[in-house]
């Protein structure tokens, strides 16, 4: 069943800008207890991928467990709008099987084969249109052969730190710190490595690669990590085609949504699943013994243990007593700086199934067709930094300007998620400014008292994915049956 979330707007010629768009994550009713008299051996609260993940591992656990979540659905930042019968996908998408995490949960719930490629350049105009600035703004018409050449060329010559693309630096992407040597590199932002190799670009490079890391970043070249972008390129194998199939190959045909429900009803089986939506939280207070979680609305749930997924943008909206370490605090106080827009289109021009756009100077660094609708309409994904902000609900007609800027399009229907706006969001994906990982990265994992903190924002492995977050939210539940089991071997 598809209901209407709060979150996310809608754009039509007959309808207009409507705010609240179908999901089938929207949970319904909106709670199973009052969660007030009971004392809960965990509390989790939110309800994207980690605080699912970390639910679902518990309650199979035999843990009693009560699920607090702000908004009315769940999937946090990853979740789909389903709207006839076609998932646009709000935040997280992509999923592969290099994402350890992700592919052992596809493997459980036996959605293998529910995958499909998301850009296909099998047949339409095959257009790559690229923009560069040098001397003004020129427009390129280029093949996608000529659009990976480029990118392969002058994304190599930005990682090329040691002559070997990065690899001696960081061989273990998920021992990020293995060689120590690697830690210097957080002394740099990505304009700061553009610098010193500015002189090996040509102009048409200069543009892709722009381009590319402001879409990884969502941020600016002057205050996003070079640290973080190695770290994804370590990910990605070091190469243009990991980081091509592995970021941005494979989605779900139903969307994020119909994944994230797989943990949710799991969860729900055990008959251990306690839930809230519609109810953010002001405060956690912990004492050796029992640990509250207080509502905005001033309600007092109490457990045993707690794991809050709250995003680090978000968690200085939270009270906690006793307070956290200096070193937790800076890095919620400090934040990540990731304001990418994500924006959906869905236009009548059906070669636009193959083409792709690159401009470092628009609203709109990257665009490409990402589906057929059952329409027949093309689907275009779009992606903004913060160095030029769109708000897409601000001005329609300049937000569809910004996309057709790029190439000629008859513009049916927009869809769109507004993370930069969002409460309980603040910002998009994970991505730090310079210096970040190595001076806080293990703080943030760490837990204070009985409250623990899982969330993609600080994964080891795929930081910033759906694969970190259930990386993160299977460590905190292990965290917490450990130390529940252990509890319960010493009172006998």
């Amino acid at each position: 069943m598809t209901t209407l979330s709060r979150d996310g707007y809608q754009w039509t010629a007959g309808a207009g800008l409507t705010k609240g768009v179908p999901t089938i994550g929207l949970i319904e009713p909106s709670s199973n207890t009052t969660g007030q008299d009971e004392i809960y051996d965990l509390i989790v609260v939110g309800a994207g991928y980690a605080a699912l993940t970390a639910a679902r591992d518990a309650t199979t656990s035999g843990l009693k467990v009560l699920l607090l979540e702000a908004r009315d659905r769940i999937g946090g930042r990853s979740w789909s709008s389903n709207i006839g019968d076609y998932p646009f996908e709000m935040g997280g998408t992509w999923v592969h099987w290099a994402q350890p995490q992700v592919w052992r949960e596809i493997c459980r719930y036996n959605m293998r084969s529910e995958l499909e490629v998301s850009p296909d350049y099998t047949s339409g105009c095959n257009t790559f249109s690229l923009f560069t600035t040098a001397g003004g703004q020129h427009a390129h018409e280029l093949t996608h052969h000529e659009e990976d050449a480029l990118l392969i060329s002058s994304i190599g010559k930005f990682f090329d730190v040691d002559g070997r693309q990065g690899q001696t630096l960081m061989p273990r992407s998920h021992d990020e710190f293995h060689n120590k040597a690697v830690l210097a590199y957080d002394d740099l932002t990505a304009a700061d490595r553009l610098d010193q190799i500015k002189d090996e670009l040509t102009g048409k490079e200069e543009a892709a690669l722009k381009a590319w890391l402001l879409l990884m970043s969502g941020a600016t070249l002057e205050t996003s990590s070079f640290y973080e972008h190695l770290h994804w390129w370590s990910l990605c194998e070091h190469s243009y085609k990991g980081a091509i199939d592995f970021l941005i190959k494979y989605k779900f045909r139903d969307g994020q949504s119909a994944f994230a429900l797989k943990f949710w009803n799991e969860a729900l089986s055990t008959g251990n699943l306690h839930y809230l939506f519609n109810t953010p939280i002001s405060s956690i207070t912990d004492t050796p013994d029992l640990t509250t979680v207080t509502s905005t609305s001033g309600t007092i749930f109490k457990a045993r243990k707690v794991i809050s997924t709250v995003p680090l943008n978000v968690l200085s909206t939270i009270t906690f007593s006793p307070p956290l370490p200096d070193l937790k605090a800076q890095a919620i106080a400090t934040g990540h700086i990731q304001q990418t827009t994500k924006l959906h289109a869905e236009v009548t021009n059906t070669d636009l199934r193959s083409w792709s756009s690159i401009n470092p100077s628009a609203k709109l660094v990257f665009a490409f067709g990402d589906g057929t609708t059952p329409a027949g309409n093309t689907h275009i994904v779009s992606f903004g930094a913060s160095s030029k902000k769109l708000d897409p609900e601000v001005d329609i007609e300049a937000t569809k300007k910004a996309l057709t800027n790029l190439t000629p399009m008859e513009i049916e229907r927009l869809v769109f998620h507004n993370w930069s706006n969002d409460e309980y969001a603040k910002g998009a994906w994970f991505f730090p400014g310079k210096g970040f990982i190595t001076k806080y990265l293990e703080a943030l994992r760490e837990s204070h008292g009985n409250v623990h903190f899982a969330n993609s924002d600080w994964a080891v492995g795929w930081r910033s994915f759906i694969d970190g977050a259930i990386e993160e939210g299977g460590r905190a539940a292990m965290e917490v049956v450990r130390s529940s089991r252990e509890k319960e071997v010493a009172v006998r």
